[in-house]
């Protein structure tokens, strides 16, 4: 892989897109020698000053990766997700930016079967592309395993940490782990999504060590959410798909249930997403993706 201070100036093609509005810079390397550094990756997430977008997903062949955890699993997905937060920092995957990933694909003619497997670093992720009752494209991603990260404390407290935002008292929250960290809140009957700020990160109790993204939920209906979420190293996002897994799979497990024939749908400020509880303990996540712009930016 080249340096990345090795191209002066650098031009960089990208394509922007977004799944229920949790957008992402894409950058296709089809050689392997891009290297982002973590300030190329914020200049491009910037709203003002770069494309703007909640992460940067590299765009670059399994094999010439360059990171271990995706040249293991080259015999089983071709196309690595390559996955930066907006403030540059390396994440495990992103379960809208799988789907915008796998669009980009389709589109570039880089996969183009129905059902195919991209490799990130939280384990190859299996993509099923449908279309909707409405004739729009759907995408359906197996997030892969799931599981509370503190199941003993969980089972005997209902709950495993606490959460706190401005104007709020502490409330309980459910941790689990579905490749990238999660900790959902149930909110109390007196509260209301939109009257949370979520301009300043929550609190939570105890501090996860890598972060944490962080769920707030209410109940619709039966199998039906609305979530807002604070994203780590992003801030409060329009949609968060593997924290809608989450935050179903959360209020599923407070109920008691075990049904894996019912697909909850969780409305997000950018849209409404579907989560379909599989065997085995594992998850599938299914919505739109969008590509919206194709460009050339130059980094500084």
């Amino acid at each position: 892989m080249t340096s990345s201070s090795a191209q002066s100036p650098r031009r960089l093609a990208f394509t922007k897109g977004h799944g229920t509005e949790n957008d992402f810079v894409l950058v296709p390397d089809p050689e392997g020698t891009i290297d982002l550094a973590p300030s190329d990756v914020a200049f491009l997430a910037d709203r003002r000053a770069g494309i703007g977008g909640d992460g940067v997903i590299r765009v670059v062949p399994t094999v010439l990766s360059g990171d271990p955890v995706a040249v293991g699993q080259a015999s089983q997905a071709r196309w690595f997700m390559d996955y930066r937060n907006a403030d540059g920092s390396v994440a495990e995957m992103c379960g809208n930016g799988t789907r915008v990933f796998a669009a980009y694909l389709r589109r570039e003619g880089l996969e183009t079967a129905d059902e195919f497997a991209i490799a990130t670093r939280a384990g190859v992720k299996h993509v099923h592309v449908s279309v909707d009752p409405a004739g729009q494209t759907r995408y359906s991603v197996n997030l892969g395993p799931w599981a509370l990260q503190h199941e003993d404390r969980a089972r005997e407290q209902g709950s495993d940490a606490l959460v706190k935002v401005a104007a709020h008292d502490a409330m309980p929250a459910l941790s689990l782990d579905l490749g990238n960290p999660h900790t959902v809140v149930a909110l109390p009957e007196d509260k209301e999504l939109d009257e949370l700020d979520l301009h300043v990160q929550p609190a939570v109790n105890p501090a996860p060590t890598e972060g944490t993204n962080v769920e707030f939920v209410r109940p619709v209906g039966p199998g039906h959410l609305a979530m807002r979420v604070f994203e780590r190293g992003v801030g409060e996002t329009r949609s968060c798909g593997t924290g809608a897994a989450a935050a179903a799979l959360a209020m599923r497990w407070w109920a008691g249930g075990d049904d894996q024939s019912t697909t909850w749908t969780v409305d997000v400020p950018g849209g409404t997403v579907y989560v379909r509880p599989l065997p085995g303990q594992e998850v599938e996540l299914s919505g739109p993706a969008a590509l919206v712009a194709d460009g050339e930016a130059t980094l500084p």
